[in-house]
């Protein structure tokens, strides 16, 4: 019989990273042998799913919700009986063996641990985030990055309104975070943390987490899916959400000061703001709005580079991953997980994140490398991810750890 694996996460589509993590990780244990089942939320943009009459009712911060709904979502938030019953309706059905959870937070809420504790469930969670340290799940706030928290008040997610800018879900969150740290429903109810960079595992041991309780597995890319491209153009390329701490401000002033040409693709809350600093820039600067699929495929093998100028704690973006798989070198800021991604001079170039004079050099000096050069570059880099980023690498440590508690394929 085949093991069951339940997948968990808020979206049930390609909303962002972790999103196409979870969808990614499910396919490939159900090409190895395993049946997967799904729970999540249900969303207009939500992929057909046989397992969607279990899915939980809409839960959104920023919607327009009547008073009512807004009291009955605030508590969903803080822990939800409507995820903990539907969730139980769908064990019935699919009794797994093991469940494997993305982002459920602030919408499915961490309640569902208790039921699969009490269901006997093991229940391990991939960290795309750093929600079981901070609350707000980003250690960003209007400040800049933020570890007030490690070792202080939670009060600090209202203070400094942590949530979306927001004194009200930032009251929410500080309820919900207050309610599962003095319960430690993470810490009791995880049997394992999958964690994709080292740096997400050593910051949450900073935070006072044990080491034993993670493992540290890197996100893969089926680079065969992947056609390469290695001649480079002229232009620099972003493609990514155009929100505050993407450091994208960064980016385009550096940008202008080294005279180079520069891309952007994707939409986000700064998209007015940034084309306002266009217009003051004037620099060669083109917005190309939501890419995806194919077309931005071939956008990516055509740029001479990628850039990824992150501002805040970036976990392992999967936007490195795929640019090395088109054969495309990657300039990325010295924060967070990119660093782990990339090789310095090798596969890709780094600069101190948020310094626009260092940004600039290192565009300009990419925009003045030899076209040869930039190949070879190109090459390692798809070699690099296809050797150390690897579909079979990481089944291999995704069924090791299955096997660890207790749950693997039948020989």
């Amino acid at each position: 019989m085949k093991p069951r694996l339940l997948n968990v996460n808020n979206y049930h589509y390609r909303r962002g990273g972790s999103d196409s993590v979870y969808f990614e990780h499910a396919a490939l244990m159900g090409k190895l042998g395993w049946d997967n089942g799904f729970f999540s939320m249900h969303h207009p943009q939500n992929l057909e799913s046989e397992w969607s009459r279990y899915f939980i009712d809409e839960l959104e911060f920023g919607r327009n919700y009547s008073l009512a709904r807004q009291v009955v979502n605030a508590t969903k938030v803080v822990y939800s009986f409507e995820a903990q019953r539907k969730l139980e309706q769908l064990l019935q059905a699919f009794p797994a063996d093991i469940a494997h959870l993305h982002c459920i937070y602030h919408h499915l809420s961490p309640s569902i641990l208790d039921t699969l504790h009490r269901a006997g469930i093991p229940a391990v969670m991939t960290a795309h985030d750093l929600k079981i340290a901070c609350p707000a799940y980003k250690m960003l706030n209007r400040t800049g990055v933020c570890e007030r928290c490690n070792g202080g008040s939670l009060v600090n997610v209202v203070r400094h309104r942590c949530v979306r800018d927001s004194l009200g879900a930032s009251a929410v969150v500080l309820l919900e975070s207050s309610l599962h740290r003095w319960r430690q429903t993470y810490r009791n109810r995880l049997s394992r943390i999958v964690v994709p960079s080292r740096f997400f595992l050593e910051k949450f041991v900073e935070w006072g987490w044990p080491r034993e309780v993670f493992v540290h597995i890197p996100n893969f890319v089926d680079a065969d899916l992947f056609t390469p491209g290695y001649e480079p153009s002229s232009h620099f390329l972003y493609f990514g959400r155009l929100a505050p701490e993407k450091g994208l401000v960064t980016l385009m002033r550096a940008a202008a000061k080294a005279k180079v040409s520069l891309r952007v693709v994707g939409t986000g809350p700064m998209e007015a703001e940034l084309h306002a600093l266009q217009a003051t820039l004037q620099a060669d600067i083109e917005f190309l709005g939501y890419r995806t699929g194919a077309d931005l495929h071939g956008l990516i093998r055509a740029a001479r580079a990628t850039v990824l100028p992150s501002e805040w704690y970036e976990n392992a973006p999967m936007s490195v991953l795929e640019s090395c798989a088109l054969g495309t070198p990657v300039i990325g800021a010295r924060i967070g997980g990119i660093p782990e991604s990339l090789q310095e001079g090798e596969t890709g170039w780094s600069f101190e994140s948020g310094n626009v004079d260092d940004l600039a050099g290192v565009l300009a000096r990419v925009a003045a490398t030899d076209s040869s050069r930039l190949v070879q570059m190109g090459r390692s880099a798809r070699q690099h991810v296809a050797t150390h980023f690897s579909r079979a690498r990481y089944a291999s440590a995704m069924a090791s750890l299955y096997s660890e508690l207790g749950v693997r394929l039948a020989a």
